[in-house]
């Protein structure tokens, strides 16, 4: 009797392994698939940010060296083949601000558009903002200016753009909205130097508006 059974049980899974097998083999082959595609993953990432450390590290030596070509030719290397990382909105804004330096303000607004308009990281794009529109101001391409900052930005960096915005203003000739966006930058930064300087600037326009 018990071996009856037993192979009645035998039989059965048979019959259904011979229905049902080839779906688990499929599944259990798609789960080895999709776990080693995600270990490959995993390891192409940690390839690819080893990869464009070392170039960013090769850039930062280059921008101590003053090596404009070589820092022109590094940070497009980065924005190009590792733009989707943190690398190449952090390489448009070293290479922007060793360009500016160095007297080349095209250059750098071309790098910190690039920022601007590919960054995943809205801190990295509002600090391009600030610094795309300090470039414009000290251009006295003021609209565009204004432009570059009226746009969605983190809270943390309202005094900022408030701050720029009154500069910005003030060079227009229009005091009063300069003074109202100073002290709206007041009102949000942190106590501390930089916000003295803004009481210093909005004190020269006639304080508070």
């Amino acid at each position: 009797m018990y071996d009856l059974e037993e192979q009645e049980q035998i039989d059965a899974l048979k019959a259904w392994w011979k229905e049902h097998g080839r779906v688990v083999i499929a599944a259990l082959v798609a789960a080895c698939l999709a776990a080693a595609g995600t270990a490959g993953w995993r390891w192409y990432q940690r390839n690819q940010a080893e990869q464009a450390s070392q170039i960013y590290s090769s850039l930062e030596k280059a921008v101590n060296a003053n090596d404009l070509k070589q820092v022109g030719e590094l940070s497009r290397q980065l924005t190009e083949q590792y733009g989707s990382s943190v690398y190449g909105p952090m390489a448009a804004l070293v290479a922007a601000k060793a360009h500016y330096e160095a007297g080349d303000a095209s250059s750098a607004q071309s790098e910190l558009q690039w920022v601007v308009d590919h960054a995943r990281d809205e801190d990295l794009e509002a600090t391009a903002r600030l610094r795309l529109a300090g470039v414009l101001l000290d251009q006295k391409k003021y609209d565009d200016a204004l432009k570059v900052l009226d746009a969605k930005h983190p809270e943390s960096f309202d005094g900022l753009f408030a701050d720029l915005t009154g500069d910005i203003l003030a060079a227009q000739g229009k005091p009063a909205a300069a003074k109202a966006a100073y002290q709206r930058a007041l009102e949000k930064l942190p106590g501390g130097g930089y916000r003295d300087i803004v009481q210093v600037k909005l004190d020269s326009l006639g304080g508070t508006p």
